[in-house]
């Protein structure tokens, strides 16, 4: 069983394109900020777009493997679709929620004790970042394919 999910190149592509976006997240906030922060390796949100370079990796694969004319890549690129402007809508909205209630509860509790957990800010992507996922699952799909033909 194993064997056979480590033949699936459509999946290993896809693993591959999400673990490397998820490592490029931190020289990516490096850059931004000017400090290091491991733990946006392990964060939703950042630069680049995990999501998007899964997603788009997945998609391309889908194509060079059975073929762009396939009905199952239309499904993929619907799907693909679909990730990333939830990745830059919702999630990015659903963030922005967060961090203006926070702001509230801060207000609304100044000079008393805080609650100790805030709502998660970072949730959704910005434009760029769901582009720079894109660009890196093209990247890594294709690579991937030219080395193991």
């Amino acid at each position: 069983m194993l064997k056979d999910l480590l033949a699936n190149r459509v999946l290993m592509t896809a693993m591959v394109a999400w673990l490397i976006g998820q490592f490029l997240k931190l020289p990516g906030y490096y850059l931004l900020h000017h400090k290091w922060k491991w733990g946006v390796i392990f964060s939703p949100g950042g630069l680049p777009s995990s999501h998007s370079s899964l997603i788009t990796a997945t998609t391309l694969s889908i194509g060079l493997y059975h073929g762009f004319s396939n009905p199952l890549f239309g499904l993929a690129t619907a799907v693909s679709m679909i990730v990333i402007y939830d990745a830059t809508g919702v999630r990015r909205q659903a963030g922005l929620h967060a961090r203006v209630i926070n702001e509230i509860m801060q207000e609304i509790f100044a000079g008393r004790p805080v609650p100790e957990k805030q709502l998660r800010e970072v949730l959704g992507h910005t434009p760029i970042e769901a582009i720079a996922g894109i660009v890196l699952g093209i990247l890594i799909a294709l690579t991937y394919w030219l080395l193991f033909p």
